[in-house]
């Protein structure tokens, strides 16, 4: 850009002529382009015209008609070097330079001259070397460019907890497709394993500091440790980055902490509002457990009230205070023992011993012991099958009610025993098919017609026929061991602390016999053929 019309850009020209100084004001086409002495005066000085008049530069700046008015006698134009102003922004992170364009033969800006204006304001970091240099190539004048710009402190990420489990189940029943609501399986405990991970702590990320234009270091904050949530039953693992159950059991979030308890407890009823209960650990209610309502437990169920035709397993024992009221619908089922006040048109079973005061009506399975104590001590009706005794006060009642007791042998060993002659037939007819097609293949190899298909058939049907034979060796080894332990059943005694009633069928490992008249305070027990009758 010419001398000439950059003044005229900024309101006003300078001309050196014979006569002398010359000065233009131009009109202002608005109000934010209008001149002021001041404007005018601080170019004259620095252009270092003499002796000019202040007067007319007044005049001029009045007129502002684009009229020349001459300020100052002839004098030649003095050369003044490119100016170089520096300004830095108040928080220190910029630096810009403005260029002030020279005078007459005035020297251009240089890389080394911008540099030094900037060292001598301070500035000594962050300098865009490449900024400089195209500024000292392509000089932009009277504009504030930016050339040095700091790094500001970059704080650091606090420490995270991210949780594996879910906190917060949803209560909301679920709506089937038929549009009724289920209220039972509503799926709100959750269930947590011994070993499973709870949560990963994410570390926190340290700050970067930042360094501003004038070389002062900028501090960054740090970020915080995440504050570990770690409740009972809960670890910490060796590098502190997980959280880690301790035990099986029910996941609790309370106070911003997780906990796992191997108890659940229903404070009130199982019913619609906490649906069926499917819980790892032990379940514990206050109340009763309604009818057509399920719970199932890894460990024990507890139960203060009473069970209404409802579904209880447990992998351990189960305890009702009350008792159950089956209505032909009631099922306890116990990997240990069963304990209830009474025990009425239900099906139980229990891998271990059963205590009652009353069983009536009910199809039981007891792997050990059966005791019924108390007032009563009282078994009627049903079928009652026992593994080892049978200790009660009355057995059947006056009204002849049809009730079979069976002691001596487990149960559960005599639904293995059938389970395994059933299925060593399906194991026999796949060892004879297995053989015939090993038979039929083994025929077309040696005749050289063995396709690659009909090899890998040959292949299956070996690995079938030594399946078979491994599985029928073990099944005759466990057929023979259970029918040893029922030769032994013999051994089943029934204590009658009370009376036992006609109608009542009792068995005692092979031997079997029907009471046809009442008998009182007795053991029933075999002698290896029959049944016999002896003292307490």
């Amino acid at each position: 850009m010419s001398e000439d019309i950059r003044q005229k850009n900024e309101g006003f020209r300078l001309t050196y002529e014979k006569d002398g100084v010359y000065l233009t004001v131009y009109k202002p086409q608005d109000l934010a382009s209008k001149v002021s002495d001041t404007d005018i005066i601080n170019t004259i000085n620095r252009k270092k015209i003499r002796n000019y008049h202040a007067d007319a530069v007044t005049e001029a700046v009045l007129k502002s008609d684009g009229v020349p008015v001459k300020i100052a006698e002839a004098q030649a134009e003095a050369s003044v070097d490119c100016g170089i102003e520096v300004a830095v922004s108040d928080d220190k992170m910029q630096g810009y330079v403005k260029l002030i364009p020279p005078e007459g033969n005035g020297k251009l800006p240089t890389i080394d001259a911008i540099k030094q204006a900037l060292y001598a304001k301070g500035v000594v970091f962050g300098i865009n070397e490449d900024k400089i240099r195209e500024l000292a190539e392509n000089p932009v004048y009277n504009q504030l460019v930016i050339v040095a710009e700091g790094v500001p402190p970059v704080n650091g990420k606090n420490g995270e907890v991210r949780y594996l489990v879910n906190l917060k189940k949803d209560r909301k029943p679920t709506v089937q497709e038929d549009g009724t609501v289920n209220y039972k399986d509503m799926n709100l405990i959750e269930n947590i394993t011994k070993g499973q991970k709870l949560a990963e702590i994410i570390p926190p990320v340290p700050g970067q500091n930042g360094k501003n234009i004038v070389g002062t270091e900028l501090k960054a904050i740090d970020g915080r440790p995440a504050v570990v949530p770690r409740g009972r039953n809960v670890a910490l693992s060796p590098d502190g980055t997980e959280l880690i159950s301790e035990i099986d059991g029910q996941l609790l979030y309370v106070d911003g902490k997780i906990s796992v308890f191997a108890t659940y407890e229903v404070k009130a009823d199982v019913d619609n509002s906490t649906g069926n209960i499917k819980f790892i650990g032990n379940v514990s209610v206050r109340g009763n457990v309604l009818a057509g309502f399920e719970i199932e437990a890894g460990g024990n169920i507890e139960v203060d009230g009473v069970a209404e035709g409802a579904v209880l397993k447990a992998g351990g024992d189960i305890i009702l205070r009350r008792g159950i009221h089956g209505n032909g619908k009631g099922v306890l089922i116990a990997g240990g023992n069963i304990v209830a006040k009474y025990i009425e048109s239900s099906t139980v079973e229990a891998r271990g011993n059963i205590y009652a005061e009353a069983i009536m009506h009910s199809d039981v399975k007891c792997g050990n012991k059966l005791e019924l104590g108390g007032r009563k001590g009282l078994l009627v009706g049903g079928t009652v099958r026992v593994g080892q005794s049978v200790e009660l006060k009355s057995l059947g009642s006056q009204m002849s009610t049809t009730t079979i007791l069976e002691v001596g042998v487990d149960p559960h060993l005599r639904e293995r025993l059938k389970f395994l002659k059933t299925d060593i037939i399906n194991m026999e007819e796949g060892l004879l098919k297995a053989n015939q097609a090993i038979n039929l293949l083994n025929k077309m190899k040696s005749a050289g017609q063995l396709t690659l298909e009909k090899r890998e058939i040959l292949a299956k049907s070996t690995r079938a026929k030594f399946y078979y034979e491994n599985k029928l060796n073990e099944y005759r080894k466990e057929i023979a061991a259970i029918e040893e332990t029922l030769q032994q059943g013999a051994n089943g005694r029934i204590k009658v602390m009370g009376s036992a009633y006609p109608g009542v069928k009792v068995s005692i490992g092979n031997s079997m016999m029907y009471i046809k008249e009442e008998i009182q305070y007795c053991t029933l027990y075999s002698d290896g053929a029959d049944i016999r009758i002896g003292p307490l």
